[in-house]
């Protein structure tokens, strides 16, 4: 019998175990699903428990939560950089875990428009620092050649969490009661909870928890993520590739909604085909995705689809509903695919570009790159697709065609660049 290329467990048997048989990586599935049923349940219900228990007007929501998004940007280096310092284990233990237990139970006790807007900003940079040490957490608890397979693996883990979340934050959406809401609220924080003691029995031992822990003590000189010329530039690229999030929930769904005459259930069906296709195929499709250079090539080949992902919901517009419901599929299954590639991409680029003695800091970087996307990408697709129709999808198919192939030559610039430094 083999070992586990993770931690030297014995493999799963095939068939006989839905969780991994290597005890590092069972444990970090069972977090990933705890925390993301949690987000499941929130994410679900927050914007009505806002409006309709709260009383903030849409508007005053919409505004408050990209203040917070922004805040949520700039969170991710300065938590990087602690985690460096005392431990990402240990933050996440003592800090980060309870603090965003409170922070979600806070706004149960949100009655202002200013109070909601401080305790959005407290929680998504919670949210944003935590993303950053948890990354740097996996990169120095697994052994570099099963990463990228085991990062695949806890996204597929956190979609399916996220469907089964959305799905219990249905009964609460159906009653549209302030006791409703608030249960979702609680139980969110009790996934945090949840996370936090798993987190504690997390077997870092042997060589995991000397890297952890002695990650600042490594011989040669320590790169510092913020002056890594080549790595912003790769972290810059890649999150213009994350872009494709905000086309599929912002500006996809007044599209189909607007322009086309397929039915407004295509919103969901689009986003379910999404989720479905993440939850089966993201681990087969980091298989290819090694090192470097192929994470590059992934990264470039999956912009291209999202390049053609753009121009098929063009052609949406174009037809009776039949055709356009067609397009629509065949757009969500092509769409699909180029996030996978992107996805299995970044993980590598993220980590082995960066300086193995503060995968904190860098996580931050490249965290906050995505934060970056995720908070203008609306306002993009706005301006692009929503505001222009096909010609506006025609130029975001444009960006994402320049961005992914030219991460091919900053990779290699990168690369060999940390290489001279830590030589």
């Amino acid at each position: 019998m083999t070992s586990s290329p993770l931690t030297g467990a014995p493999p799963r048997a095939p068939g006989r175990r839905l969780l991994p048989a290597d005890p590092l990586l069972r444990r970090l599935v069972l977090m990933s699903l705890v925390n993301s049923v949690g987000d499941g349940l929130f994410v679900t219900v927050n914007v009505l428990f806002f409006t309709r228990s709260i009383g903030l007007t849409p508007a005053s929501v919409a505004l408050g939560l990209t203040v917070a998004g922004i805040c949520g940007v700039f969170s991710g280096v300065p938590m990087g950089r602690l985690a460096d310092r005392v431990g990402t284990k240990r933050l996440l233990l003592v800090v980060v875990g309870p603090l965003e237990a409170v922070a979600v139970l806070g706004y149960a006790f949100v009655h202002s428009f200013v109070a909601f807007v401080a305790l959005a900003c407290v929680a998504t940079a919670l949210s944003r620092g935590a993303a950053a040490v948890r990354s740097a957490l996996i990169a120095r608890a697994l052994p570099a050649e099963g990463q990228v397979r085991a990062r695949a693996l806890l996204r597929s883990v956190m979609n399916a969490g996220l469907v089964v979340g959305s799905g219990g934050a249905a009964i609460a959406l159906q009653a549209d009661s302030h006791a409703g809401y608030v249960t979702m609220l609680v139980l969110d924080a009790v996934s945090f909870l949840g996370v936090t003691v798993l987190l504690a029995g997390l077997p870092l031992a042997g060589n995991a928890g000397a890297v952890d822990a002695g990650a600042g003590r490594a011989p040669g000189r320590r790169r510092t993520a913020l002056r890594d010329r080549r790595y912003l530039l790769v972290t810059a690229l890649h999150a213009v590739l994350e872009l494709q999030l905000a086309v599929l929930t912002v500006g996809l769904p007044l599209w189909i909604v607007l322009e086309t005459e397929a039915p407004p259930a295509m919103v969901a069906g689009v986003n379910v085909v999404n989720c479905l296709l993440v939850v089966f195929f993201q681990v087969r499709a980091s298989r290819g995705v090694t090192d470097v250079p192929s994470a590059a090539r992934a990264c470039a080949q999956g912009a291209v689809l999202l390049a053609g992902w753009c121009l098929i919901y063009a052609a949406a517009q174009y037809g009776p509903a039949w055709a356009a419901t067609g397009a629509l599929l065949v757009g969500a299954l092509v769409h699909s695919v180029g996030e996978l590639l992107t996805s299995a991409g970044g993980w590598t680029l993220s980590l082995d570009l960066a300086d193995p003695r503060a995968h904190g800091e860098y996580q931050g970087v490249f965290m906050s790159g995505q934060a970056a996307a995720h908070v203008i990408g609306p306002l993009v697709v706005t301006l692009t697709a929503v505001d222009h129709g096909a010609v506006g999808w025609v130029v975001l198919a444009g960006v994402f065609a320049l961005a992914g192939p030219a991460l091919l030559p900053a990779a290699r610039g990168s690369l060999s660049r940390a290489a001279v430094r830590v030589g």
